[in-house]
């Protein structure tokens, strides 16, 4: 009965008293104990409801019902489909909602209603696999911020794919400690692009410089981000870097000389197709018959061979310091007894040599950037430090 009474006042009520009305019919069918018979009416009155043409009304249904796991799934499902205004809440919350909905919402919805859907709590792989394809870049920036969404690699590789030109998806994602290596060095590769594109068009430097030092920051990133991969995630990496055919010798003698015995393993062991354990045991031994046939298997060129055995030889005489932090920084007294040796060595090209002595130039700038900050740090100090009484 107060259902038939509500149906004939709503047709004259304005739109706000509307709004109210229904608002509590809404909340009576969650909470009060009503009668089967008034309980299917209350429903098909909000039902009715749902035709309203003030958006105010239908948004009164769905701040009742968006969260909330008894809400009419008729209902729920129809107020998804509604305007964003009125849908926004039921996206972002209601559990009511199948993977499958949201997959066609996210593709036909705009940036708000993606946006909303990339919110959502414990969003499945499949929805994030949606918005990383299709979704705005507000959207996958909400998605990356979700700790509850599931992302597959290759869902974050989309995202970098398609928006990792954006300076927010990049410090986004970049910030996360548990970002794939892979996915890591993708960034910073589209990072180093954009960078190179703009000095050049600048004119600061001729495109075959720009080039050289991209292509150099890309590698000390590469042995960086490479420190702190492990299993799986060193695995995932060494096949991207072979996919997009940066896993050069170049790299790989940069990380031998910089410490990164790790990464040294794994890509001879991805190039070779050795298991990681052997080339382990090859490159400890040390041997030049076997050393020369496991680079060789590599692919590399074997006028770098000389180096290696060079590089091998160190660090069995002086040892390895690596860290995370340094892991990039190219070691002086290795790469001066490397060039020395090599030098010496008729195998030895002469490109290995340019290469070798760039190595050494790169390292003295860099230990020398490095005193300058101390230095500063001192002086810093002196000049805060408390002066006695």
């Amino acid at each position: 009965m107060i259902v038939r009474q509500f149906i004939s006042w709503i047709r004259h009520a304005p739109a706000g008293e509307r709004a109210e009305a229904t608002r509590a019919l809404a909340r009576a069918w969650l909470i009060s104990d009503l009668t089967i018979d008034d309980r299917i009416a209350a429903e098909g009155a909000l039902l009715l409801m749902l035709d309203d043409p003030a958006a105010q009304v239908r948004q009164a249904i769905a701040e009742v019902f968006a969260s909330h796991p008894d809400a009419p799934p008729t209902i729920v499902r129809a107020l998804a489909s509604d305007q964003a205004s009125v849908a926004l809440p039921v996206l972002e919350f209601s559990p009511l909602l199948l993977d499958a909905d949201l997959v066609d919402i996210v593709a036909t919805g705009d940036n708000a209603v993606q946006c909303a859907v990339a919110r959502r709590f414990q969003l499945p792989a499949a929805v994030c696999a949606a918005i990383a394809e299709v979704g705005s870049p507000a959207a996958a920036l909400e998605l990356i911020e979700n700790p509850h969404a599931e992302l597959a690699p290759f869902s974050w590789d989309r995202i970098v794919e398609r928006h990792g030109h954006l300076a927010a998806i990049r410090e986004s994602m970049l910030a996360l400690p548990d970002l794939p290596a892979a996915t890591r060095l993708a960034l910073v590769a589209k990072l180093s692009d954009t960078l190179q594109q703009f000095v050049v068009a600048r004119g600061w430097l001729s495109a075959d410089r720009a080039a050289r030092a991209t292509g150099e920051a890309m590698d000390r990133s590469t042995i960086a981000i490479a420190a702190r991969a492990r299993g799986a995630d060193m695995a995932a990496l060494m096949r991207h870097l072979c996919e997009t055919r940066t896993l050069t010798a170049g790299l790989i003698l940069r990380a031998l000389l910089s410490g990164n015995l790790l990464l040294v393993e794994h890509a001879l062991a991805e190039l070779s197709g050795t298991a990681p354990a052997r080339v382990a045991a090859l490159l400890a031994d040390g041997g030049r018959t076997s050393l020369n046939a496991l680079l060789g298997r590599a692919g590399l060129p074997e006028t770098v061979f000389p180096a290696f055995r060079a590089a091998l030889a160190a660090e069995r005489e002086i040892g390895f310091v690596a860290n995370e932090s340094s892991a990039a920084r190219l070691r002086r007294r290795m790469v001066e007894r490397v060039l020395t040796q090599c030098e010496t060595d008729p195998d030895a090209a002469g490109p290995l040599l340019i290469l070798l002595r760039r190595f050494a130039t790169e390292f003295a700038r860099e230990e020398a950037a490095a005193l300058r900050d101390e230095v500063i740090a001192e002086e810093a100090s002196w000049r805060y430090a408390p002066v006695a009484a």
